[in-house]
């Protein structure tokens, strides 16, 4: 029985971590993923009341994570737009652009369409915004190319925070002892049936012959 135990708390905890990094994914679509992770870890607590591991510190740890993420997403595609020369509506017209391609894009190469979706549409999406501002193609183009970056870096922040949530999250809900598979019966010793000592004699002269 406490095999059975101890192995269903490890296939538990094994398919639940999986799920989180399944579910890390969705920030390529621009959705709050990290956020979505401190959902379910804190309904993990909750239906496990004993898991002690998920204490205070854990919380301030886990939850600075997922600020922390939002504070890189946003601030490294504001500065790197910046940086090239975009405006504020370039820039926030690229982040709307950036959410509608990985949408559009999403169901293309097994989900890696997402990705390419949303730096094109960043760099689609503060492309027109700049056209429409009227400002010199050249300069447009190098805002573009600012925003679309951004986007880029800002997303593997985030991803790089989110994955930290969830190492964090394993190495507290993880088994302390992993189920062993039962032990066989041990396999008793050949009988052996002691020689006479006509019999030893006689082994003995072959031996010597």
């Amino acid at each position: 029985m406490e095999g059975l135990i101890a192995l269903a708390s490890f296939s538990l905890a094994y398919v639940f971590i999986v799920l989180l990094g399944l579910i890390l994914l969705l920030n390529i679509l621009g959705l709050p993923a990290n956020w979505l992770v401190v959902v379910l870890v804190a309904l993990w607590a909750f239906l496990h009341p004993a898991a002690g591991a998920l204490d205070v510190w854990f919380w301030i740890m886990f939850l600075g994570l997922a600020v922390l993420g939002e504070v890189l997403e946003m601030g490294v595609q504001i500065l790197n737009a910046k940086r090239h020369g975009s405006s504020t509506s370039g820039t926030v017209a690229g982040m709307v652009g950036a959410i509608a391609g990985a949408i559009f894009l999403a169901p293309l190469f097994f989900g890696l369409g997402a990705l390419i979706g949303a730096l094109v549409g960043a760099w689609l999406g503060c492309l027109v915004m700049e056209l429409l501002r009227g400002r010199p193609s050249k300069e447009a183009f190098d805002a573009a190319f600012g925003t679309m970056m951004g986007r880029f870096l800002g997303t593997v922040c985030k991803l790089g925070t989110g994955s930290a949530m969830v190492v964090l999250t394993a190495r507290r809900i993880w088994p302390d002892t992993l189920p062993m598979p039962p032990s066989l019966p041990p396999v008793p010793p050949p009988h052996t049936v002691p020689a006479e000592p006509g019999q030893m004699v006689l082994l003995l002269g072959n031996w010597l012959c």
